[in-house]
């Protein structure tokens, strides 16, 4: 008797842990009507404030009956923070970030749309006219901090044949760098458009490298969570049918 009543509970251990696992994978697949992506300013994302703008979004959204809240952060690494706490489905961000930030987190993500390859979007810029990529060598470099900025810092470098540590980095907001350059002990930044944009048309700007000598490396995307893409396919048929109608 005290076999069987052994026996019986381990049978109805591992009834409810089967049934523990199959009520996880039914609410991990559950479907959702509502999704939040997050973008951040970055003249290759500025297609998805018109999108909004203009309702193709919406129409998109509603197709699939479903409803998409887009949310602008002004801070570019906050967004992809709060995309990997889970606040979002959904982000814009490069290749390179998004194997680092989210990754590191452990959140699988999808590249669900390719939007562009920055072809000189992002750059770098010292304070003197005439100067050139080898006067870096020394100075104090304001940028986002294991973004983009710094890996194309990185690519800069190399093709000087310097080394991070020939460089002090200071990490700055995207929300903050033209202020920064505008500064009085700022040496230098790494920005993207429309920032660079202005930066540059600030006095005493120099251009002396940017993506344009590093082709295809730098990839600008529509990011979602693979979990909720993989349980949500109408999510990504919204949002791919807003992009190329806004593209068009």
């Amino acid at each position: 008797m005290h076999s069987s009543f052994k026996n019986f509970t381990r049978a109805t251990v591992l009834l409810c842990t089967l049934l523990c696992a199959l009520f996880t994978q039914s609410a991990g697949a559950a479907e959702k009507k509502t999704f939040k992506v997050a973008w951040s300013i970055y003249v290759g994302w500025m297609p998805w404030d018109y999108a909004e703008q203009s309702g193709i979004l919406k129409k998109w959204a509603d197709k699939y009956g479903i409803a998409i809240e887009l949310t602008q952060i002004n801070d570019y690494v906050e967004s992809i923070n709060q995309y990997t706490a889970g606040a979002f489905d959904g982000c814009v961000m490069t290749n390179m970030d998004m194997l680092t930030i989210p990754a590191a987190g452990g959140v699988d993500s999808t590249a669900l749309i390719v939007g562009d390859f920055s072809n000189g979007n992002d750059g770098i810029v010292l304070k003197g006219k005439g100067r050139t990529l080898e006067d870096i060598k020394g100075l104090s470099i304001n940028l986002v901090e294991l973004s983009v900025s710094h890996y194309l810092l990185a690519r800069a470098l190399d093709h000087v044949g310097l080394q991070e540590r020939n460089v002090k980095v200071v990490n700055t907001s995207d929300a903050d760098i033209v202020g920064a350059f505008a500064a009085g002990g700022t040496q230098a930044v790494v920005a993207w458009k429309p920032q660079l944009s202005e930066i540059q048309s600030l006095p005493n700007a120099q251009l002396v490298f940017d993506s344009s000598r590093i082709p295809g490396e730098i990839i600008d995307m529509l990011v979602v969570n693979t979990a909720t893409l993989e349980s949500n396919p109408s999510f990504a048929k919204a949002l791919t049918g807003a992009w190329y109608e806004t593209m068009a």
